[in-house]
């Protein structure tokens, strides 16, 4: 043997062994991932069974009340205002003195017409008496027929001035009674307009006004969208309007609290304004406590409709991708499905889904933001008050 040559293996065979102990240190913690994936657990999910039902629909709008019989007081004849009778900002009850203006001119002008007509009830007597004596004396040819024509014109003239003095006693009588002013009707009123003392003529007649409280007018609109939108469902069979259109109208105020009277639809425009694009709507409430009071701001709830054999998932299961909504369903074997579906309106914390799922499917409403398509999950239901929201959810538009 040379001295020279190196003894042992080869230097493929080293390089051989040296390849393998490489190999295996890499493939070593891929198989002890691979033996701890088998053993993670399939991820939890929260489901949802989707039962198709019939759910009542609430329509919402803004709205403001208007008085249903606002008056404006004014004064009927001209003369100085002596006092004003009422609390400014009270409701005043119908009959109730309001105003009093001084009557002492108007009593002078109903005394002088009645003297008037004493004076020509004593001419008519005259002339009746004149007619008796002339007659008689006619017919006997003492008189001529034009005297007897005198005496019945100064009669019937004689007449018709009683009647015209009767009826300057009644316009006095009238205009006696405007200096004291009343109120027509029960409602709230306003400010006075006019204070004490002022002369009072047709230029500054205004006093004050009185609105009524009850019913009031809640007047509110619904634009062209909304309104075509609500019969285009109605004709596919998506929503059935209550009978005759007889909606339900619920008041929420500004507090949210509900006024305790509902009322209903009593006149819509005929036509739509062309300016806003909307279509006045108005409904009658009733208000004997007058807790609405005129040109307020509420909200209005039209109750009746219902969304025949409805689906709603809660919101949170819906989720939105580039190509549209979408929800995670999981089959019989507890693999997730991603399925694409069409939402309608919101309902309280739900939507109404209109397409892409059936009764009885599985719909994940938590845990979803990590599946994959045919993934296996661990499902768990959804625990009470985690579902649907209850009907008497608005529908938000």
């Amino acid at each position: 043997m040379d001295q020279g040559r190196q003894t042992g293996p080869s230097w493929h065979v080293r390089f051989l062994i040296t390849c393998i102990i490489i190999a295996t240190a890499f493939l070593y913690p891929a198989c002890n991932s691979e033996k701890k994936a088998s053993t993670t657990p399939p991820p939890a999910v929260t489901v949802l069974e989707v039962i198709q039902k019939d759910v009542p629909v609430v329509l919402e709008h803004v709205a403001q009340t208007q008085s249903s019989h606002l008056v404006n007081i004014q004064a009927r004849v001209s003369g100085f205002l002596d006092k004003r009778l009422y609390t400014e900002g009270a409701v005043v009850k119908e009959g109730q003195v309001l105003f009093q203006m001084d009557p002492k001119p108007f009593q002078v002008q109903l005394a002088q017409m009645k003297a008037a007509l004493t004076r020509q009830g004593a001419a008519l007597e005259m002339a009746r008496l004149n007619l008796a004596r002339t007659k008689p004396l006619t017919e006997q040819n003492a008189l001529s027929q034009k005297d007897l024509d005198d005496a019945t014109g100064q009669y019937q003239s004689a007449a018709a001035a009683v009647e015209q003095a009767k009826a300057q006693v009644e316009t006095a009588k009238l205009n006696l009674s405007y200096t004291t002013i009343t109120s027509p009707i029960t409602g709230v009123s306003s400010s006075a307009r006019q204070t004490d003392g002022t002369y009072i003529n047709p230029q500054n007649s205004l006093l004050t006004t009185v609105a009524a409280l009850s019913p009031i007018w809640v007047n509110f609109s619904m634009s062209e969208n909304e309104m075509q939108r609500y019969r285009d469902q109605i004709a596919k069979g998506l929503l059935l309007s209550p009978k005759a259109d007889q909606f339900i109208v619920e008041v929420v105020l500004v507090d949210g609290s509900i006024h305790p009277y509902t009322g209903q639809i009593t006149f819509a425009e005929p036509s739509y304004n062309p300016q806003t694009g909307t279509f006045a709507i108005r409904a009658s409430v009733s208000n004997p406590k007058g807790v609405l009071r005129p040109n307020q701001y509420v909200r209005v709830r039209l109750k009746g409709a219902i969304r025949p054999k409805a689906i709603l998932v809660p919101q949170r299961a819906v989720q939105q991708g580039s190509k549209g909504h979408f929800i995670w369903v999981v089959d019989k074997e507890n693999k997730a499905e991603q399925r694409p579906v069409t939402v309608g309106e919101w309902h309280g914390d739900d939507w109404f889904i209109s397409e892409g799922l059936r009764s009885g499917e599985r719909v994940v409403v938590d845990g979803g933001l990590m599946l994959r398509p045919g993934m296996t999950v661990s499902v768990k239901p959804d625990s009470p008050g985690q579902g649907s929201a209850p009907p008497a959810a608005s529908d938000k538009k």
